[in-house]
């Protein structure tokens, strides 16, 4: 528990000044909901992969490094958070391709933070989607979401059914 308490705390102080893309919705939602949606969909319970869900965009968006994040929390965290960690330097197609390619080869940890990712993403883009967001977009970022997905190794029945309800739900309306 105290374990994932630091998590919130640093991850909250990291993300302080950024928003979700909708220009409302402070950032720190959007990790908390991802550590959540593990624990409350998924049934996850570990406190290094719920402390790896709050912390998984801090490397990506944040001015936190690997070693920091290590130090913190462990080599356990560090390396999940790593894994689901795009590398900023590559073109967005570039990353967002990789994240296709590479889902097969993540770990068990890293799939259920990436499948909990997905989720909360896919559900803010369902229910307040940004908005400079047009339908198409809408919908592409959720068949980009659903090849991810799709790629991922088999970790968690409920989080990937209730993943696939929301497509199905999302594309039936």
């Amino acid at each position: 528990m105290n374990l994932v308490l630091k998590a919130t705390q640093f991850a909250a102080l990291k993300h302080r000044n950024q928003r979700r893309k909708d220009g409302k919705t402070p950032y720190i939602i959007h990790p908390i909901s991802v550590a959540m949606i593990l624990a409350e969909i998924g049934g996850i319970d570990d406190p290094e992969i719920l402390s790896a869900a709050l912390l998984h965009d801090t490397i990506e968006d944040t001015n936190t490094s690997a070693k920091e994040l290590d130090k913190e929390f462990g080599s356990t965290v560090r390396k999940i958070v790593e894994e689901v960690t795009d590398n900023k330097k590559l073109t967005f197609s570039k990353r967002k391709q990789l994240q296709i390619d590479k889902a097969p080869f993540l770990s068990k940890d890293a799939t259920l933070v990436k499948i909990a990712d997905k989720i909360s993403n896919v559900s803010d883009v369902i229910k307040s989607p940004p908005p400079e967001w047009d339908q198409l977009r809408c919908d592409n970022y959720i068949d980009w979401a659903e090849a991810v997905i799709k790629n991922c190794q088999k970790v968690n029945k409920k989080l990937e059914k209730h993943f696939f309800k929301l497509l199905t739900n999302y594309r039936e309306e």
